[in-house]
């Protein structure tokens, strides 16, 4: 939800070119929440037998 909520303000930001640096602050931390819930969904995926 974060996630969501932080494209949506991306979105917002990105018709104010005056907020360019909290555009870039957003994006970076929707990459590292991005990377995070990549890094749990392959925690539920089993590793397959060799």
């Amino acid at each position: 939800s974060e996630h969501r909520g932080l494209d949506d303000r991306i979105t917002r930001l990105a018709a104010n070119p005056d907020d360019e640096l909290e555009a870039k602050r957003l994006k970076r931390r929707k990459l590292q929440l991005k990377d995070c819930i990549t890094k749990l969904e392959s925690m539920l995926i089993p590793d397959e037998p060799a």
